[in-house]
């Protein structure tokens, strides 16, 4: 446990819990992939082939780590596993707050071309997107992080007023 506290950056016992729930969730997506194509499958062969996509996300995790680790500046290594936390709570949630928004405002795709409803889906989700990954970088304890990111991006999307 040392070598792993260490290697993590980890000063006190309960920034164990962002390990410990990066790894619950790689769990959770490796079983919701495996699921998704063996519905029809015994449940001891879903387990199985969720075990070997667990072990590929978490592969393909910390390779990523390692690339963004001299990009993104974290005072601990450990914090990039919030940061991840983060953007996966806001990639879903965005989703969640979109659909209802988009009925709200009547755009369906038996009205709408469907080429014209998912622009109009995407760009709904995008702008509470990134409502949301400020808020849970603040819930999170990352808001200087994520604003620095958000100002980043609103750049990338020609808004340099509204930042500046």
């Amino acid at each position: 446990m040392d070598k792993f506290k260490k290697q993590w950056e980890i000063q006190h016992n309960w920034q164990l819990l962002f390990p410990f729930f990066g790894i619950l969730i790689l769990g959770y997506s490796g079983f919701k992939i495996s699921n998704a194509f063996l519905k029809k499958y015994n449940l001891l062969l879903v387990i199985l082939i969720a075990i070997i996509i667990f072990y590929l996300l978490l592969k393909v995790t910390l390779f990523i780590f390692k690339k963004l680790e001299k990009k993104w500046i974290l005072d601990y290594k450990w914090e990039m596993i919030r940061v991840f936390m983060v953007f996966a709570i806001t990639g879903s949630s965005s989703l969640y707050v979109g659909r209802p928004i988009i009925k709200f405002l009547g755009i369906t795709k038996e009205n709408l071309n469907p080429i014209v409803y998912w622009v109009l889906f995407i760009i709904i989700g995008l702008i509470f997107y990134q409502i949301l990954l400020v808020s849970f970088g603040w819930l999170f304890g990352q808001f200087k992080f994520f604003w620095e990111f958000e100002k980043k991006m609103l750049r990338r999307f020609g808004l340099k007023r509204f930042v500046d």
